[in-house]
């Protein structure tokens, strides 16, 4: 751990925030002189304040550990690259479509890998007056169940949440060159080409 790194990150963070060192200080329930040594470099963070100061300043913790924040280029253009991930824990789901660290329930979370359809999670897709009409018969019980069905084109990620002893069937706008992709709580995401 470089103290000089970490101690520039959180003066850096807490200007970013509009925060003095006393407000960051009465937050942590401190004196605003061990603030100004952590700036300094004359210090390091206790590893008690180190999820607190994280919490303040909306950062990874282990980017206040490291003294640096990660540094990813801008994604721009193509939606089509839109990356899934679903928390195990909660089941909340998660979309970029570029690269991010997504964390959720305290667990880093891991980019989902599209399969094939197979004969088990087979979709049906009619197309009735503008939409897509979309019927399955995958089992949708509190134990096995679709979670979610996204369409994902060029410019756009529509999303629809199903929950368990909901009925197999939904309906999307109709929009062509785009790509299907469902999740199953038990055995992953699969992809279907539209």
């Amino acid at each position: 751990m470089d103290l000089s790194k970490t101690g520039k990150l959180i003066a850096r963070l807490r200007r970013e925030k509009g925060l003095t060192q006393k407000d960051v200080a009465e937050k942590l329930g401190i004196c605003a002189k061990t603030v100004s040594k952590w700036e300094t470099g004359h210090g390091f963070p206790d590893v008690s304040f180190i999820s607190e100061l994280s919490r303040i300043f909306a950062v990874d913790p282990s980017s206040l550990l490291e003294g640096e924040m990660p540094k990813i280029k801008p994604e721009v253009g193509n939606v089509k690259r839109t990356k899934f991930y679903v928390c195990e824990t909660c089941g909340n789901i998660l979309t970029s479509i570029g690269n991010a660290e997504m964390v959720c329930c305290g667990r880093k979370l891991s980019p989902l890998a599209a399969k094939k359809d197979d004969a088990a999670h087979k979709f049906n897709i009619q197309t009735i007056e503008d939409d897509f009409y979309i019927t399955f018969s995958h089992p949708m019980t509190k134990e096995h169940y679709i979670s979610f069905v996204a369409y994902v084109r060029f410019d756009r990620v529509l999303t629809v949440r199903l929950y368990p002893e909901q009925g197999g069937e939904l309906r999307f706008p109709q929009m062509r060159g785009g790509k299907m992709y469902y999740y199953c709580n038990t055995h992953g995401l699969f992809a279907l080409e539209i």
